[in-house]
């Protein structure tokens, strides 16, 4: 195992350092240069990653690669920073996809080119930085200041209403990230003056206190996972937003939430969470069978992945709250999962929008005739976001399904209708804009993607493939974390 040569500050900080030197090298008209200074950044901030990966020890449940630094002694705040098997592989799934946010905005932004890129890797080390965070006032730091960088993508690169989306997306996380502050506080002070948060879960709270803060945390993560009913923020934040800001916004922002709910509320407010898991399960099944048949009626393809994602979310804190291994690693793995996916999904999207610039499915129709080579990326990416075997969007459903069979048959069979929901939307939005007879002169006059555009699809279809062909890399590096997670909470922290 490597330790003590700042790894993780490097997965931080890397991309941060790049995008501020972005910044400094001059306006648009060293936009080439900005370009390929965001590539080698991106590039570099996902090699430093991989060896968490190669470095991790997946038999322990300990935290690794920990770097411990005083930061406001005063008040007994350090830079303290770990990963173990829940949060690893979220690192490196967010420096991966922002090669990919680089690489697909490469010759489609061309205004500040340079603003654009440098706030794509300033939020790809802030978000590293929510991931790796051990100390309550560093990940809150974190948690915000990534808030800022995709309100300026979608405020500044965004589409006509984009104003309204970025105000409305920020304020609906701030309102919860307000609670969660006061929340922190309080755990501080029930701790006897330590903001560490593996420390906050040997902290003994009454039933009143941990109900408390259980709804505070709960509107903290909700909001940015989203679950119904808070969710009305990221159908207009993905519509205006420009592409790479959808990719980011769908792959990595969504996770943040539901990566809360495993780091603070289940070890934290054990009691709680198993007093009012069903609350959180009701939600994500209504996420799951309602956000389905809403996304069946979107005429807006970007909408109709937003929908998506929020049923597909509902999968995640369904399998989070069922507690037992099958779910919560089938959670973990649908998060990775649905990065790969929903970034796909919505560069194919930006692909098609950049040729002809509308989102409307009725603008589209026989796409296969004009793009053969799209169509057939287009497709695999569909038939993953629908559940198809092989694929990855498959294994994170089926072992959430599995682990609530062993807990209640009918949250397995509602759950369980995403496949048939999922591959109706998906599959009859695929059908109207890339099958038939050409639509109208626009799609006869689009050309098939090239080879930047090409390498994104490509690298994401292994990815999606890979995993679902073998994905036992993934869940071997989460189990033992998983299983201590879930030892943890089945003992009570009451206070009496």
């Amino acid at each position: 195992m490597i330790e003590g040569i700042g790894l993780l500050s490097l997965a931080i900080w890397v991309p941060i350092a790049a995008g501020v030197l972005i910044l400094i090298t001059g306006g648009d008209k060293n936009a080439d240069g900005q370009r390929t200074l965001a590539l080698l950044g991106s590039v570099l901030g996902f090699l430093v990653t991989l060896p968490l990966w190669t470095g991790f020890d997946n038999a322990s449940a300990a935290m690794q690669f920990v770097e411990v630094a005083e930061w406001v002694p005063a008040y007994n705040i350090h830079y303290r920073l770990g990963v173990d098997g829940i949060s690893m592989l979220f690192v490196l799934l967010n420096s991966f996809t922002t090669i990919l946010v680089v690489l697909a905005g490469w010759a489609v932004i061309k205004v500040r080119t340079g603003q654009y890129m440098a706030a794509f890797l300033i939020q790809s080390g802030l978000l590293n930085g929510v991931f790796v965070a051990l100390d309550g006032m560093l990940f809150y730091v974190f948690f915000e200041a990534m808030l800022i960088p995709l309100y300026l993508i979608i405020g500044m690169w965004g589409g006509p209403n984009r104003v309204y989306a970025a105000i409305k997306f920020f304020l609906y996380t701030l309102l919860g990230s307000l609670l969660m502050l006061v929340s922190l506080v309080y755990l501080y002070f029930q701790s006897g003056g330590s903001f560490e948060i593996l420390a906050w879960h040997r902290v003994p709270l009454t039933m009143v206190a941990q109900t408390l803060l259980f709804i505070a945390f709960f509107f903290a993560f909700a909001v940015k996972v989203p679950m119904w009913p808070v969710h009305t923020w990221l159908p207009d934040a993905h519509v205006e937003a420009p592409t790479g800001g959808s990719v980011v916004l769908a792959a990595i922002t969504l996770k943040v939430g539901a990566y809360g709910f495993l780091r603070f509320i289940l070890p934290i407010l054990p009691d709680a969470s198993r007093e009012y898991a069903y609350v959180i399960i009701a939600l994500s099944l209504i996420a799951v069978v309602y956000i389905g048949l809403v996304a069946l009626v979107q005429s807006d393809m970007k909408k109709l992945i937003a929908y998506s994602s929020i049923a597909h979310m509902g999968f995640v804190t369904l399998g989070f709250f069922l507690f037992n291994p099958l779910g919560i690693e089938g959670g973990l793995v649908q998060m990775i999962s649905h990065g790969f996916i929903s970034a796909a999904m919505f560069l194919c999207v930006g692909v098609m929008y950049d040729r002809v610039h509308s989102r409307q499915i009725a603008d589209y129709g026989g796409v296969a005739n004009t793009m053969p080579r799209f169509a057939a990326f287009f497709m695999l990416f569909a038939m993953a976001n629908a559940g198809l075997p092989g694929t990855s969007g498959f294994v994170g459903e089926f072992m959430v399904i599995l682990g609530a069979v062993q807990v209640n048959f009918w949250w397995a069979f509602l759950a369980a209708t995403t496949l048939i929901f999922g591959a109706a939307y998906t599959l009859w939005m695929y059908k109207r804009v890339v099958f038939g007879a050409i639509g109208n002169e626009h799609v006869a006059e689009m050309k098939d993607i090239d080879s930047r555009e090409f390498v994104v699809l490509g690298l994401l279809a292994v990815c999606v493939l890979g995993m679902g062909l073998y994905p036992l890399p993934f869940t071997e590096v989460m189990h033992t974390s998983v299983e201590n997670l879930l030892a943890h909470v089945a003992h009570s922290k009451l206070a009496y």
